[in-house]
């Protein structure tokens, strides 16, 4: 357990207590990213996630949103979770925030999109879009990771902070501080950048997105 799951179990434990709980539910460490399945290939991984029922999304999905695209890709883009069009069609990245992801590739990486492996932090959708809970990321972590060391990729892209976040354990480090940094992450390089819907809200930050991409290509 890191320093900062610690810290964040205190927390829990005080806020437990101040609401007059004396017992609560077996803490599940984020870092705990020991396999939920015997999956050996992505496909078999895929159907063991369709069958997930770890937590209380699996109630209320329509489709799992696992990944697509290169089984052997240098570059594996991380996002947070599933939107509303996304559980309806099962497509990752749906929509406006799919067509600037795609350009971002295409365009500046100078690569086709389906080269890359395109996944999520979260396999189902949160009920209004919310941010994902701790706990649903508990159980959809070992997933991911599994994804990673099937994959194999030289450099991870997370995208957004909630995909950084939970991915790396760093709770505390806002996404501004480290956007565009070039982390190590077992034997991949993790870039962390602004997520793509970000970017449709807030145009003046595709620039420094821009910047990320063209480090990226560079690393290739």
């Amino acid at each position: 357990m890191t320093d900062v799951e610690k810290i964040r179990l205190l927390k829990l434990l005080y806020q437990y207590r101040a609401m007059g709980c004396e017992y609560f539910e077996e803490y599940r460490p984020l870092s705990d990213t020991k396999s939920v399945t015997h999956a050996h290939t992505l496909d078999e991984l895929r159907s063991d996630v369709s069958r997930c029922e770890l937590c209380a999304l699996c109630k209320s999905r329509k489709n799992i949103l696992f990944g697509n695209g290169s089984k052997e890709a240098q570059v594996m883009f991380i996002g947070d979770s599933p939107g509303v069009s996304e559980d309806e069609t099962g497509t990752l990245f749906a929509g406006r925030s799919g067509e600037l992801l795609a350009k971002m590739i295409e365009n500046v990486l100078l690569i086709p999109k389906e080269s890359v492996y395109i996944t999520t932090i979260l396999k189902c959708r949160p009920p209004e879009n919310r941010v994902p809970t701790p706990e649903e990321v508990a159980c959809c972590k070992p997933y991911v990771m599994q994804q990673i060391e099937m994959v194999k990729p030289k450099i991870i892209v997370t995208l957004g902070s909630t995909s950084f976040h939970h991915l790396t354990g760093e709770y505390d480090t806002p996404l501004e501080k480290v956007r565009g940094l070039v982390l190590n992450f077992g034997d991949a390089k993790l870039i962390p950048t602004f997520h793509p819907s970000f970017l449709l809200r807030n145009p003046s930050a595709k620039k420094e997105v821009y910047a990320d991409m063209l480090n990226v290509r560079s690393m290739m």
